[in-house]
């Protein structure tokens, strides 16, 4: 059963940051210099916390060094606290007690392996990134298991938009893993007035779900470009998520899982919002942009694009049946018409509304 939050009332404050209740504070390590890594290492520098930021671009280290800010990824935004930006990965880590890992998932892998012998036995490990890797099917913190098996893993994921973090939007996220120290742990050091931060057991179900949705925010982003409508785009959200956890729990997450943050809550605001990365490429490419002039123009990862081709692969090698899948790749690289894709929706056999509530005895169920 997951970890209790221990209530935010009653506590005292500190007199630094009138927006964290007070704890002893902490060397935490964010690897990764884009806009979700930066959000975290402000979160936990403000907090209190000693944040060692590892990025491999030396005039970005300098900026944040010299100016306090990462214009690239978050521009305007302040890095108040201790922040002390590097490219020197072994020092990074070094006497870090808790690593936060935000590298994009095609490189992760690689930078893990490269820097393995950097890391302690029994050290805390956290992905942050949302993504699979082609080869196995493998997700990041499945990478770490395989590339660090001495440590302490877990995951962080939910409806997290980095833009609302830094701005002290209220937010809440899930951190899961198996080691309810681990929980306990990342519960403690990003939790504040304005970030929640909740438990679960369930790292598979977590992990995938937060890569998952980046697919149904580019089919939401399509659906908002051709302004199809309220009930279309709730119809398209709601059927994306039965999709996604009927492709999940095939592979062996908890159905569960998608009722909460990391599920349903990441699709929401990943499928309704313009700061999100992926419903920004689905505009674009529904107001007629070619799918690589769209990925350009953004300058940062839509990791669902490539997320895309790894589930349609997937779900045809185990025989799951994902029609807003194969939808989108059929637009995006077949070239169909994303009105008849939608409107294929409407054409299905209709079964059960609510996945695993009604027997599956039709083949077209969507």
């Amino acid at each position: 059963m997951p970890d209790q939050k221990r209530p935010d009332s009653g506590q005292p404050e500190t007199a630094n940051n009138p927006l964290k209740t007070e704890s002893p504070a902490h060397h935490v390590t964010v690897l990764g210099g884009g806009s979700f890594g930066t959000a975290m290492a402000k979160v936990l520098a403000e907090n209190g916390h000693t944040v060692h930021f590892w990025m491999r671009n030396e005039s970005l280290v300098e900026e944040i060094r010299d100016q306090k800010t990462n214009s690239r990824y978050m521009p305007g935004i302040p890095l108040e606290g201790d922040v002390r930006p590097t490219t020197n990965f072994a020092e990074a880590v070094a006497n870090a007690e808790i690593v936060f890992v935000a590298i994009p998932s095609k490189s992760f892998r690689d930078v893990i392996r490269a820097h393995a012998s950097d890391f302690r036995p029994g050290q805390i490990v956290i992905s942050l990134t949302k993504g699979i890797e082609r080869e196995g099917f493998k997700l990041m913190s499945e990478i770490l298991q395989e590339e660090l098996p001495r440590t302490r893993i877990g995951v962080l994921s939910g409806p997290n938009l980095a833009a609302e973090i830094v701005d002290r939007e209220l937010t809440a996220t899930v951190i899961a893993a198996k080691d309810p120290e681990v929980r306990r742990t990342v519960q403690d050091l990003l939790g504040c007035k304005y970030l929640r931060v909740y438990a679960n057991v369930d790292v598979y179900g977590v992990e995938l779900a937060g890569a998952l949705k980046n697919i149904y925010a580019i089919v939401a982003g399509m659906a908002a470009a051709l302004d199809l409508g309220e009930n279309a785009r709730a119809m398209l959200i709601t059927r994306s998520l039965a999709e996604m956890s009927r492709f999940a729990v095939s592979l062996g997450a908890n159905p569960m899982t998608f009722m909460g943050l990391a599920g349903i809550g990441d699709l929401v605001v990943t499928c309704t919002s313009s700061k999100s990365r992926n419903y920004r490429v689905g505009y674009a490419v529904g107001k007629g942009q070619p799918l690589d002039e769209a990925a350009a123009e953004l300058g940062q990862v839509a990791e669902g694009v490539h997320t895309l081709l790894l589930v349609k692969e997937k779900a045809e090698d185990v025989g799951i049946y994902m029609p807003l899948v194969k939808g989108l790749y059929d637009i995006l690289y077949g070239g169909a018409s994303i009105r008849a894709v939608i409107g294929g929706l409407m054409t299905a056999v209709q079964n059960s509304d609510v996945e695993f509530i009604l027997p599956r005895t039709l083949t077209g169920q969507i």
